[in-house]
């Protein structure tokens, strides 16, 4: 059961290299440094293992895909053992032949496996065709227990949508993550790329404020041409626009990486400041559940 008192969350930024064995070996050193920072939770960016390949449609990156538990959760798993960390890993799951997952694996401070999320919300847009490879997930929106607290993990895309943080926090969640790969087209990056990050910023530090929770929003970052198994992508690329941060229940950053650099942050969930939220702004008392049930609805078409 988790405790009852603060502890300390740790994000990897990180940069990812055409080697899918060196960024996990990138990763592991990087979860170690962190905990040696002084981190007890420490969470991965999104499918760190391999530059991002879904910048285009090609059958043979299935074979990058594997099970959970398997060589890479079992890789991470002795670290989180050896240095006494909850680690969060986002993996390209194979859960059976020709059904694969966007899936993280919270992996216990003694080896074990505390839970699995599946991405719940697959985009589909220029050089993010993740419906081509992801099955949505199956799975719901879940809190989990760890050693050092109860939290949640999303993915990605989710962090788009109230309804997975808010569905999460109202299960107990004190902090919720996000490993994340999200980037400029480089084409739009001038006219288009402050105002991008910083609704990307704005809409996960409102899950913060709107829930009463910690949110770390962790990021690749670097240059990427999709260059997996010896094969690029045609034409710019993606820049990955790093900025991971932490945001605390007042939706106050109070840590946050560079653009364009690898980085590790490390910042304490205060349970005191989140009952103190929870108190001053009462937004889980206050909620209408009465008038709700229209959220349930694909659109709706009022007369």
């Amino acid at each position: 059961m988790p405790k009852s008192s603060n502890y300390r969350i740790g994000l990897v930024q990180m940069s990812c290299g055409p080697d899918p064995a060196a960024n996990l070996e990138k990763a592991a050193t990087r979860v170690r440094e962190a905990a040696r920072a002084g981190a007890q939770i420490v969470c991965l960016p999104e499918l760190f293992r391999a530059q991002y390949f879904c910048q285009r449609e090609d059958h043979a990156l299935f074979d990058l895909a594997e099970s959970i538990p398997g060589p890479s959760s079992d890789h991470l798993a002795a670290v989180a053992r050896e240095e006494k960390v909850v680690v969060i890993a986002s993996l390209f799951e194979r859960r059976a032949a020709g059904l694969y997952h966007n899936t993280v694996a919270v992996l216990e401070s003694d080896g074990g496996i505390a839970g699995t999320y599946r991405k719940m919300h697959i985009p589909d847009d220029p050089l993010y065709y993740e419906k081509f490879y992801f099955t949505p997930g199956d799975l719901g929106f879940r809190a989990m227990d760890t050693s050092f607290g109860r939290i949640g993990t999303l993915i990605c895309w989710d962090q788009w949508y109230p309804e997975g943080a808010r569905i999460t926090a109202l299960q107990g969640a004190t902090t919720l993550f996000f490993p994340t790969a999200i980037g400029w087209h480089p084409a739009e990056k001038a006219e288009q790329g402050e105002t991008q990050y910083s609704a990307w910023q704005t809409i996960q530090r409102s899950h913060a404020i709107a829930n009463g929770v910690y949110v770390g929003a962790v990021n690749r970052t670097g240059h990427e041409d999709g260059n997996v198994l010896g094969n690029k992508v045609e034409g710019a690329g993606l820049e990955f626009w790093g900025g991971s941060f932490i945001a605390d229940p007042f939706g106050r950053v109070i840590a946050q990486a560079a653009h364009d650099t690898e980085d590790i942050l490390v910042a304490e969930v205060d349970l005191k400041l989140l009952e103190d939220q929870r108190r001053a702004w009462p937004f889980l008392r206050d909620r209408r559940i009465d008038a709700y049930g229209g959220i349930t609805s694909r659109y709706l078409d009022v007369k």
